[in-house]
């Protein structure tokens, strides 16, 4: 496909073949397991996909647990750079301290090679504006520092997502995000609050409701909280439930469950 109607069809939210590449999902489902659910079917990216991720750590497994969580500790969005290269963004990949703004498929083969890897794919592609929106968010946050005390904050009866913190803090920033401009953008983000705020620069969670500094990558994944703000309040009926993302289907890494620390099994 010539590079000019690839990126034509990327910025406007049209799927975009990766046949030169391995990427698989295999069958969609709300469970948080180890199994591998065929048939696998080749992955197409949009903008607008969400991408989670288990972490190899004990700590990061063990801190998720102690804030009332647990897998997936990871999350990244999916967005198409100007030229038309899907890419993803992350808060703080593969444990470094800065969003990063990275090739799409070198990075989902490099955490699947270790952990378990899933996509929640847009159920309907994002329009033009949305994308162009989403992409413009993803530009400007690129480089900005992880927001490691906050993260830590999360461990402490101070944390946004406590019952009486979470209606009047939190709130998303990108609700005055406008593009070519600063405003609606934090100083540092960590991994599911920058995928809320993204969500919430591109039109695509409510500016009203949504609470990125308040928000899991398990909640993403489930589309479910066990805060009741957030339960009552997150939509995410416009991405299919998560699938699991493979290189090679039938010839993934061996992976050792965790499953408390993971939080395998339960919803």
């Amino acid at each position: 496909m010539p590079a000019v109607l690839l990126a034509a069809l990327v910025c406007a939210g049209e799927p975009v073949s990766c046949a030169e590449c391995g990427s698989y999902l295999y069958q969609p489902a709300f469970c948080m397991d180890h199994v591998l659910r065929g048939p696998a079917r080749r992955y197409i990216p949009q903008p607008g996909d969400v991408f989670l991720a288990t972490d190899k750590g004990f700590f990061a497994k063990a801190g998720h647990r102690f804030a009332f969580t647990a897998a997936p500790q990871h999350s990244g969005i999916v967005v198409c750079l100007p030229d038309g290269t899907p890419a993803l963004l992350e808060g703080g990949p593969h444990n470094t301290l800065r969003v990063s703004l990275l090739d799409l498929e070198p990075q989902l083969a490099g955490y699947a090679c270790k952990e378990r890897v899933w996509i929640r794919r847009r159920c309907v592609p994002l329009t033009a504006e949305q994308s162009a929106r989403l992409t413009a968010f993803a530009l400007a946050v690129n480089g900005k520092p992880f927001a490691v005390v906050r993260l830590l904050g999360q461990l402490t009866v101070f944390r946004t997502r406590t019952p009486w913190n979470i209606e009047r803090r939190g709130k998303p920033f990108a609700a005055e995000f406008c593009l070519g401009d600063t405003r609606g953008l934090r100083r540092s983000y960590y991994c599911s609050e920058l995928v809320a705020e993204a969500c919430v620069a591109a039109g695509l969670l409510c500016p009203h409701t949504t609470r990125p500094a308040a928000m899991y990558p398990r909640d993403f994944f489930f589309g479910r909280s066990r805060n009741k703000f957030i339960d009552e309040h997150l939509d995410l009926s416009a991405w299919e439930p998560p699938a699991r993302w493979t290189s090679c289907p039938g010839g993934e890494a061996h992976i050792e469950p965790r499953g408390w620390l993971d939080g395998d099994g339960e919803n």
